[in-house]
């Protein structure tokens, strides 16, 4: 089994093999800082409550793709739970390196037998980055973006 997956990972091009690599190190660093608490996460992080654009160029959309591929990979084979905030944060960090700016999403919602979950996901531009599949059925809390990238607050001014 491990075998496969060497020769699997092996059998890839260099770069894809380092962009799997940095999302692996991201997720082991955003589950660090999910022991953080968020209000300190935020400060750390210089976040505010904002929100970016939601433009995007075709040199981007590739780029958030293929980010938003590897977070997905990578955190089914991680030897910590990296679930929707764990991935989000990842995604985050690894498109600042690009100088690709993203919302980070919380929201609540009421799971099937009546209790209250949450959620968090990542948009970047018009795309999806993380935790698409499931954002629909929360309310959002909170959108966070870096400060200086924001275009305004949730509330649009």
């Amino acid at each position: 089994m491990i075998s496969n997956k060497i020769k699997i990972f092996s059998s890839l091009s260099l770069s894809k093999q380092l962009l799997l690599l940095e999302a692996l190190i991201m997720l082991g660093w955003a589950r660090c800082m999910k022991l953080i608490r968020f209000r300190k996460l935020t400060s750390i992080l210089n976040l505010e409550v904002a929100e970016t654009g939601f433009q995007s160029n075709d040199y981007n959309k590739l780029t958030i793709s293929k980010v938003s591929e590897a977070i997905e990979i990578m955190s089914r084979h991680t030897l910590w739970e990296s679930m929707c905030l764990v991935r989000a944060l990842a995604a985050m960090k690894m498109l600042e390196r690009r100088k690709i700016y993203s919302t980070l999403y919380l929201g609540t919602g009421k799971s099937e037998y009546g209790e209250l979950i949450a959620h968090a996901w990542l948009r970047s531009g018009s795309d999806i980055v993380t935790g698409g599949e499931e954002m629909n059925d929360f309310t959002v809390v909170g959108a966070f973006s870096k400060i200086n990238h924001a275009v305004g607050d949730i509330d649009g001014s």
